[in-house]
C-alpha cells in the first residue's frame, strides 16, 4: 500500500529483456532496501530483486507490461518512486495500491497563474470512476481531480512543488501516463453493480 507521495525520482540505468518480461536497474538515493520489498515505480507496484550502492533492480512480467508503459522505458528515463507505507505512517496523499488501472494520454498542458493544468484522455472504463475533487494517482502521484472538462477528459492542477519534485512537471502533449482510480470508488462500483444492473 502506498500514499501517492513520491519520495524519490529515480533514473533507469539498464533494461534487460527476459522470457518473463523486463528487468530494470534503477538508480535512486534509497538506503536500507530489502530484497522482496515493494516499491511503486511510476505508480506500478514492483518487487525489489537486487540491491546495490545507489541502485535497485525490479522485474515487470508480461501481464504488467501489457497494462503499463514499462515496455517502452529506456535507460535515462526518470521515474517517480515511493516505498511502501508502514502501519502508523501519516497518510498524506490517499490510499494507493500500485495497481495501474489504465494508461492515459496527455491532451494538453497549460500554465495558469501558479498552477500547471494537465488534461488527460482516459481509457473509457476509467471515466465513471473520476469524481470532481476526488482522488486519482497519476504516474504514482496522489492528485485531486481538478475538473472533468469534457467526456473522457481528466484535468489535473499541479502546484509548483509537485511539478518540481516529480516527473510531472516535464509532461507534454502525447505523453502516456499510468492512471490508478481511487480505491474506494472501485469497491463502491463493484458493490453496487448488481443493483444497478437490476434496475
Amino acid at each position: 500500500m502506498f500514499t501517492g507521495l513520491v519520495d524519490d525520482v529515480g533514473v533507469v540505468e539498464r533494461v534487460e529483456r527476459t522470457d518473463a518480461g523486463r528487468t530494470l536497474r534503477i538508480a535512486s538515493r534509497y538506503t536500507g532496501l530489502a530484497i522482496g520489498e515493494s516499491i511503486a515505480v511510476n505508480g506500478a507496484c514492483l518487487t525489489v530483486l537486487a540491491i546495490g550502492e545507489g541502485w535497485f533492480e525490479v522485474a515487470a512480467v508480461v501481464t504488467t507490461l501489457d497494462r503499463t508503459t514499462i515496455a517502452q522505458w529506456q535507460a535515462g528515463r526518470r521515474l517517480n518512486l515511493e516505498r511502501a507505507m508502514r502501519l502508523g505512517d501519516r497518510l498524506g496523499g490517499h490510499l494507493v495500491q500500485g495497481h495501474v488501472d489504465g494508461v492515459g494520454e496527455v491532451e494538453a498542458v497549460e500554465r495558469r497563474d501558479d498552477a500547471l493544468l494537465v488534461d488527460v484522455r482516459l481509457p473509457a472504463e476509467l471515466e465513471p470512476l473520476m469524481v470532481l475533487h476526488g482522488s486519482v494517482a497519476v504516474d504514482g502521484v496522489s492528485l485531486t481531480v481538478n475538473a472533468l472538462p469534457a467526456p473522457g477528459i481528466l484535468q489535473l492542477s499541479l502546484i509548483d512543488h509537485t511539478a518540481r519534485h516529480t516527473t510531472l512537471g516535464a509532461l507534454r502533449a502525447g505523453d502516456a501516463l499510468h492512471v490508478e482510480a481511487d480505491m474506494v470508488g472501485k469497491y463502491v462500483r463493484q458493490l453496487v453493480a448488481p443493483y444497478a444492473a437490476a434496475r
